[in-house]
């Protein structure tokens, strides 16, 4: 992050005027007594002014450094006042950062400063330190200039982005999770900035708690790929099963992280063994029309497992009613999950989350992990999120599931 302009010429150059009508002196002193300074003082000032006027930094600067040596204005604070005014000037018109901070804080110590200027010099100079990579007292400067109110995005950028250029990477997660909680605290939409801070101060301390937690928040509210990708990634390591491994499948698939042409078929094959037909049919239908399959040869694979799908589908469907009314009869819920997933596959979500209720409601069900996940992701789909979230909070007994189920919930967080 650049910072430039750091000292803004228009607010200096009032300054300036406003050190053009004090020096304009006759007498051996200014009227005022706390404005004081001696003739011989003034006079020099007032050619180093001049000087600064005409563009001559370098005459300027030479005759303050004359000014800077003498005793008389060491005993006059508004002297010294107005040199350090005229340095400030003269430095940041020759892009002098280094030898203009210096000044800046004296300034900051002065009598004279009003407080607006005290809030521009402040951030002035946690924008200058931060440039010299001097970021202990960039953070310093930004940090008194957030507490004091004045600071705005930019000083919480600014200090965020200097703990982690220092190294303090403990420090950058503690500041930035501040600024995300207060935001979502507020009611308001944490920046992908301060997050992302967040993230790769985690992956610097090797973190793996830290870093899952920042990708969770980092999907929420950025829901893109490459943050999905590795939340996945990690879940799919886990998986052991086919069941748990469909159920990955169907989260990859609604968060757009699947690209490789094996995922798609593996995806609608696990379906269509699962009774989801219709499902398998849409996972197909989306990958040709995408182009994923470049090589014919898998392409001739999903063609014909995409021709099995609709076959199923179309006599699965034909009887798919009375086969919902034989499982409303059953005793154990197991019979109504199947018939709900298939409900599910064709997007009756209506039907499907019937079925998964009356399924769950009468237990004894051999995946009942998988049945309210199934009931979540089916609501969700519906369009109903907080019943969604219900059922995804209520997914126990299967680690791998329950993993699945709190990503959903992410996914529903993320959706508005």
């Amino acid at each position: 992050m650049k910072f430039k302009g750091f000292v803004a010429a228009a607010a200096l150059g009032a300054m300036l005027v406003s050190a053009v009508s004090v020096l304009h002196v006759t007498p051996a002193y200014a009227a005022a007594p706390s404005q004081k300074i001696t003739r011989d003082v003034a006079l020099k000032l007032q050619a180093a002014q001049k000087a600064i006027q005409k563009g001559d930094y370098a005459t300027g600067l030479a005759d303050l450094d004359k000014v800077s040596g003498m005793a008389d204005a060491h005993k006059s604070p508004y002297a010294m006042h107005i040199m350090n005014q005229l340095y400030v000037f003269a430095y940041e018109k020759t892009h002098k950062y280094d030898k203009l901070a210096p000044k800046l804080e004296a300034l900051l110590k002065d009598p004279y400063v009003t407080a607006a200027q005290t809030q521009q010099f402040t951030t002035a100079l946690a924008q200058i330190y931060y440039q010299l990579h001097d970021f202990p007292k960039a953070i310093e400067y930004g940090t008194e200039a957030i507490q004091k109110g004045f600071g705005g995005t930019k000083m919480q950028t600014l200090v965020g982005q200097a703990y982690y250029l220092q190294g303090n990477w403990k420090q950058t997660i503690k500041f930035e999770r501040g600024l995300v909680d207060s935001a979502v605290k507020a009611g308001r939409k944490p920046s992908r900035q301060s997050l992302q801070l967040i993230q790769s101060s985690c992956m610097k301390l090797h973190d793996q708690s830290c870093l899952l937690n920042s990708l969770e928040q980092l999907v929420v509210y950025y829901p893109q790929r490459q943050y999905w990708q590795y939340l996945l990634f990690q879940t799919f390591k886990s998986i052991k099963s086919d069941a748990n491994l469909l159920e990955a499948y169907r989260l990859a698939f609604a968060v757009g992280v699947m690209q490789q042409p094996h995922e798609f078929t593996d995806y609608a094959e696990l379906a269509i063994e699962a009774g989801s037909p219709g499902e398998a049919e849409q996972v197909l239908t989306s990958a040709l029309k995408n182009n994923v399959f470049s090589d014919p040869h898998q392409k001739a694979k999903a063609e014909r497992i995409l021709k099995d799908a609709k076959k199923r589908a179309a006599k699965d469907q034909t009887t798919l009613a009375d086969t919902a009314a034989l499982a409303a009869k059953q005793v154990k819920g197991d019979s109504d999950i199947r018939v709900g997933l298939a409900y599910y596959g064709y997007k009756q979500y209506d039907k499907a989350i019937q079925m998964f209720n009356q399924g769950i409601s009468k237990g004894g069900l051999t995946r009942p992990a998988e049945a309210h996940l199934l009931l979540g992701i089916s609501q969700l789909k519906a369009g109903n999120k907080p019943a969604a979230v219900k059922a995804f909070n209520s997914v126990k007994g299967n680690p791998t599931l329950q993993r699945l189920a709190a990503l959903w919930v992410l996914k529903a967080k993320s959706m508005g």
